[in-house]
């Protein structure tokens, strides 16, 4: 098994990053769904499913993450941060 803490940084660090943004993306996409379908009383099962969902994918995206170090967990913690930024900024204009 490779130890993921002994790559460079410089490699390490910017895949972390894209992993957070990905990992963010589907996050905080399926966040938005689940709270559509309880508004729109939708499948409560549906709902359960992308909440279990969503849950899985962010523990195992950080685990993956806490393997490489701790900076690396912290740079994946930001590119999540960084598309809950990017999300909130398109529903914003999206509401417009």
């Amino acid at each position: 098994m490779i130890d993921l803490s002994t790559l460079p940084l410089i490699i390490t660090l910017p895949t972390c990053f894209a992993g957070g943004l990905f990992i963010g993306y589907g996050y905080f996409l399926a966040l938005r769904e689940t709270a559509n379908l309880i508004v729109r009383e939708g499948q409560p099962l549906l709902g359960l499913a992308l909440t279990l969902g969503r849950l899985s994918l962010l523990v195992s995206g950080f685990y993956i993450a806490v393997l490489a170090g701790g900076l690396a967990l912290l740079t994946a913690f930001a590119g999540v941060l960084c598309a809950k930024v990017m999300l909130l900024y398109r529903v914003g204009r999206e509401a417009l």
